[in-house]
Formats: C-alpha cells, structure tokens, sequence
C-alpha cells in the first residue's frame, strides 16, 4: 500500500469520528480460558489459540508462552505496524527492518520473596533495525510519531486504569 491507498482508507474514518467522535469510541476484547491440567490459560489470538503459563523463572518448564513474552510481542507488533502506516503516510521508504522488545523483570516481585521488589516490568526498552535511506531526521520524526500513535507503547507509558472482578462461572 502507498500513502495515497493508506489515505483512501483512512480519510472516510477519520472524516466520520470528526463528524461523531463516538464511533471512534471501540471496546477491544480478549478471552482465556483456564487450563485444566496444570498452571495455565489459553487465549484466542482471532488466528490461533495461544496457550500461556509459568514463566520458568517462577516454576515453569518453557513449554508455555509466557505472558511477559505475550506482552512485549504485541508492544512489537503494535509498533512495528505504527511504523509501516507512519512511513508509508510520510512517504519514507522502507525495505524491511526488525523491531525488538526486551523488558526487565525481578521475580522476587511475582513469587511474593521480598516485599519491596516490584510485580511487573521495571523497565521496557523498543528499538528498531530499518532498511532505509531516510535521513537522520527523517528517521527520528518516524520514532516520535510511531511513540505518539501507538496503543500499546502508549498504554504502557501512560497507564490507564485497569480495574478487575470476579464471579462464579454462569451457566
């Protein structure tokens, strides 16, 4: 796609979310189901049922995706689309490129060994391997906006409110 196709697409939705911001307003949903043998959930992707448990860090065997893992692989897959629609918007060329995650985690945190050791990331880091002849400044305008218009890079970098509940299974 070029940035006339991509602009073709996108111009009717962003004409109609001016005209009623509502219906740029989405709710995106996902479901798991718990594992029934062993420590583990699995997830409908929409492509293929992901299957996630111990990280083996907290008792583990590997044989299971990790859920750190699953997170820093859509940090990756957000960004790395964002960058494609930003480039092809700007009209910088890419020829191809890898984008990498990779994310610090004290699991002392998550097995409840030391009180003070956060849960969760304490740090994430994204960077970008491009094939490309864009110039310096062309290069960090993509970064700036591929961080601005990403959901998951900013839904990590702002925390929203993430709220949870809990009731027995309906029939």
């Amino acid at each position: 796609m070029d940035s006339t196709g991509l602009r073709a697409v996108q111009q009717p939705l962003k004409d109609a979310y001016r005209k009623d911001p509502q219906q740029a307003v989405i709710t995106l949903r996902a479901q798991g189901e718990l594992g029934d043998e062993g420590i583990s959930c699995s997830v409908d992707t929409g492509r293929a049922m992901a299957v996630a448990g111990l990280h083996p860090a907290t008792g583990g065997d590997g044989s299971l995706l990790c859920s750190g893992d699953m997170l820093l692989e859509a940090l990756v897959a957000c960004a790395g689309v964002t960058l494609r629609a930003v480039a092809t918007s700007l009209e910088i060329p890419i020829a191809g490129g890898t984008v990498h995650a990779e994310g610090d985690l004290d699991f002392r945190g998550t097995l409840g060994v030391a009180r003070d050791a956060p849960v969760g990331f304490t740090a994430i880091r994204l960077s970008f391997e491009l094939g490309t002849g864009a110039s310096e400044e062309q290069i960090a305008t993509l970064l700036r906006l591929t961080e601005r218009y990403c959901v998951v890079y900013q839904s990590l970098a702002h925390p929203v409110p993430v709220s949870a509940s809990a009731g027995p299974l309906t029939p």
